[in-house]
């Protein structure tokens, strides 16, 4: 699922240890996206307000577990954190429509498409240098998503019904939260410059809990205790994969750990089979495959890019 970039990377130094954590959020974060899509009825507003508001939980015990507690509430750009939060808001709550109207391996495999959006968002905003080779795997991303969703949207498939879902809209809603957390990836590159890891952390799930207690007149519903219990889970599922992932790239590389992102696909074909009694279909697998082609290239690119940045940077 998609979730908060990490924000820096500290010891280079244990990478098996990077990779399992990396491994573990991951598990985590579909435990997470399980919890909601088996919480019928819940608006996605409301989603996104349990899920933020209890991973305060374990991120608030984490940073009081390494002292960071204190320094984590101070900030300075409190518009910053509060702009992020909106744009978090946005791509959550279309991500886990998502999650109600489609199989959970194809919302897994349609949010392969943030690293490369992530390119596309950095060279719009941030004015980065993307060359052919990463434009290159951005056009065959590209391809392979819309070989996804293409049987989704039929002429009529937008408004389509299927066992009281709607799978055009939540294709569509899918890529859009993908696009919304894309855009909330550059103002994390912006907030770095002056801010904490653990401040960022903290102040996003702050920021969307308060935000998305506004949807409330928007039909929140009263949860019973099963799916109030699921609720609550998903949160702190959420806030321990945060952390996780954190701490994943502060062992080791990036370029070591991220292509582990993709074992989610594996892991949501099982669950998705096994709970949920989806099938995979073709075009999603095929189109899966050509995604993670995409998204290894561009990590495997970026990390070229790094040597070659921290040669330059030795150079006298």
């Amino acid at each position: 699922m998609v979730s908060s970039p990490p924000t820096r990377v500290a010891n280079q130094s244990r990478p098996l240890l990077g990779i399992g954590l990396k491994v573990l959020s991951v598990g985590v974060f579909l435990a997470m996206a399980s919890l909601l899509k088996a919480a019928k009825g819940i608006p996605p507003g409301e989603m996104v307000f349990f899920r933020s508001l209890f991973a305060l939980v374990p991120i608030v015990a984490f940073l009081a577990w390494r002292r960071e507690l204190y320094t984590g509430t101070r900030t300075s750009r409190p518009g910053g954190h509060l702009l992020r939060g909106g744009i978090g808001v946005f791509g959550q709550g279309l991500g886990f429509y998502a999650l109600t109207q489609l199989p959970l391996a194809e919302v897994t495999a349609i949010q392969y498409t943030l690293p490369l959006l992530t390119v596309v968002a950095g060279a719009l905003f941030l004015g980065e240098n993307v060359r052919a080779y990463r434009w290159s795997a951005v056009i065959l991303g590209m391809v392979g998503v819309a070989i996804i969703i293409w049987p989704r949207l039929t002429v009529f498939g937008g408004g389509e019904v299927i066992d009281g879902t709607h799978p055009g809209w939540g294709a569509i809603s899918a890529l859009t939260g993908c696009v919304f957390a894309a855009i909330a990836y550059v103002q994390v590159r912006r907030l770095v410059a002056t801010e904490r890891s653990s401040t960022i952390v903290l102040y996003y799930s702050l920021m969307c809990a308060l935000l998305a207690l506004l949807t409330f007149p928007f039909g929140w519903v009263l949860p019973d205790p099963a799916t109030f219990l699921m609720l609550v889970f998903a949160g702190i599922f959420g806030g321990i994969g945060q952390v996780t992932l954190t701490e994943s790239f502060r062992q080791a590389d990036m370029s070591v750990v991220a292509p582990f992102e993709y074992v989610s696909l594996i892991f949501a074909l099982i669950v998705g089979y096994v709970i949920f009694g989806d099938v995979p279909t073709l075009p999603m697998l095929l189109g899966s495959a050509i995604l993670i082609g995409a998204g290894v290239f561009v990590i495997y690119r970026e990390h070229q890019l790094g040597l070659a940045r921290a040669r330059d940077a030795a150079t006298p």
